[in-house]
């Protein structure tokens, strides 16, 4: 009855089921566990009228072309003329971030920071970003004395939260996404285009999976359905030759029989407020020193709703995943350790030569929202031509 079955209607999931179905024609069916599609970019409206982003902020930004274009024919954009800009609060003032050189005159005098500007730009080069730990190496000790206030009011107590971990414990590839920007660029993200959804992430989905190849079940835990034995994949009891893509978490579909893969969860608490505006026109306030969430996001800002009633904002509160009833897995924490228990999972899945691992969570790795899509797109395309 299918071609192809895949596990999870997230970003991954939605986006190679619509190319399987439209470029190949491939019967898809798409099993997702929660009562929703679009993952983690789920958004609803709130009892307010405000669309909110139930797991957190998330923008779309990329400098892929293709990538832009598939997705722009599911979707209008609200493109952010500026950037998406983030501000951290350190000790009750509002400073841009990543750190630059707006920044810099903000916190020195005009002649001190034109000379540290001097300096700065003749060692990295004007437009650079400069991870913080190799700023801290620097042989100038005014350079180092940047580095050391970034490290502390911007890095240390904000990564501490984020991870549950101190910096030195956290792998390289996380450390090296906190630059330092030797520019008057105020943007978080550098891509061409940066936005969100103009009728929300959920809508987007709903159009990418609205085709008559497509088949979705949500509510639908896929070992209900899936049997993954030693040498073969059962549907509903009969064995599955087709495709299986994959994206969930590895570890959870063997029951974790090596133990359970470590990842940072999140808790969030949303509040509406009778005003027009919480965070003086900032979509997202980081608290890097002080509180104990990580940032508070303001949905009007974000998704430029300034004509709603009142404001709804989110604060972030992270911590350890247990695997509990309600606990989402949101990021891994990468390290040999870790990587290594993801092998041995990665070692039972690849007993199976119909099935593919797709996502965040499926390879246990970070992946912008652009690179997932294209990565989807590549995997589906590689698909097709077998």
């Amino acid at each position: 009855m299918y071609d192809s079955i895949v596990i999870g209607a997230g970003i991954a999931g939605s986006v190679v089921a619509r190319q399987l179905a439209e470029k190949g024609n491939r019967r898809v069916l798409v099993l997702e566990k929660r009562e929703h599609i679009g993952g983690n970019c789920y958004d609803r409206q709130d009892a307010y009228g405000i669309l909110v982003h139930e797991y957190g902020p998330h923008i779309f930004h990329t400098n892929m072309e293709d990538v832009f274009s598939w997705l722009s024919a599911f979707t209008q954009w609200t493109l952010y003329e500026n950037g998406h800009q983030v501000v951290a609060n350190v000790k009750g003032r509002l400073i841009p971030v990543p750190f630059n050189l707006n920044t810099l005159h903000m916190l020195y005098e005009k002649e001190q920071a034109d000379e540290l500007e001097k300096k700065l730009t003749d060692a990295y080069g004007y437009g650079s970003r400069v991870p913080i730990m190799k700023l801290r190496e620097n042989q100038d000790a005014q350079i180092r004395e940047i580095a050391q206030y970034v490290y502390e009011n911007i890095f240390l107590k904000y990564t501490m939260k984020q991870w549950g971990q101190t910096p030195d414990q956290i792998s390289p590839a996380v450390t090296g996404r906190v630059p330092v920007l030797i520019s008057y660029d105020n943007r978080y993200f550098q891509d061409q285009y940066q936005g969100v959804p103009r009728d929300g992430f959920t809508k987007m989905f709903a159009r990418m999976l609205d085709h008559p190849k497509i088949t979705v079940n949500t509510g639908t835990d896929a070992t209900t359905r899936l049997e993954f034995g030693e040498d073969q994949i059962l549907l509903d009891g009969e064995a599955f030759t087709g495709s299986v893509i994959y994206t969930g978490a590895l570890d959870e579909l063997y029951q974790c029989k090596y133990g359970r893969l470590p990842y940072r969860s999140l808790r969030f608490e949303f509040q509406h407020f009778a005003q027009e505006d919480f965070q003086d026109g900032h979509s997202v306030v980081n608290y890097t020193v002080s509180e104990d969430f990580t940032r508070i996001t303001e949905f009007k800002h974000l998704t430029r709703q300034e004509d709603a009633n009142g404001t709804t904002i989110v604060k972030e509160y992270p911590f350890a995943y247990t695997g509990a009833e309600g606990e989402i897995p949101y990021y891994a924490i990468l390290n040999a350790k870790n990587q290594a228990l993801y092998e041995k999972y990665k070692k039972l899945a690849q007993q199976h030569k119909n099935m593919y691992l797709l996502g965040r969570l499926a390879e246990y790795q970070y992946y912008n929202m652009d690179a997932m899509v294209k990565k989807a797109l590549v995997l589906a395309d590689t698909l097709l031509s077998c």
